[in-house]
């Protein structure tokens, strides 16, 4: 595994909302789970974006920080949740062992 765990990039990534003032009372970006999931979609579709016209993106770096703003708000919103995302990821992958394609 990487040295970067899931747990680890997870609380930098409240560090840094918290530095911000986003937690608190009358903040302009209010990190509540609506927001936090409706910002979540629209990084995703930033990522789609990258291949609109093309199987391949033009610009690796960005995808790659497109990729990371999909993953800190993944990982904001299971936080916000009580959710372990490496524990659900094994769920997830134990039970589509199971499934039949």
């Amino acid at each position: 595994m990487p040295t970067d765990s899931l747990a680890q990039l997870t609380r930098e990534m409240l560090a840094f909302v918290e530095t911000k003032g986003w937690t608190q009372p009358g903040s302009s970006h209010p990190q509540t789970p609506k927001n936090i999931a409706l910002s979540l979609v629209l990084e995703s579709a930033e990522v789609l974006e990258h291949f609109q016209w093309s199987e391949q993106t033009a610009d690796r770096p960005a995808l790659a920080g497109e990729l990371a703003d999909v993953l800190l708000y993944l990982m904001q919103l299971a936080h916000l949740h009580d959710i372990d995302l490496a524990e659900a990821v094994r769920a997830k992958l134990s039970d589509n062992q199971r499934r039949e394609w």
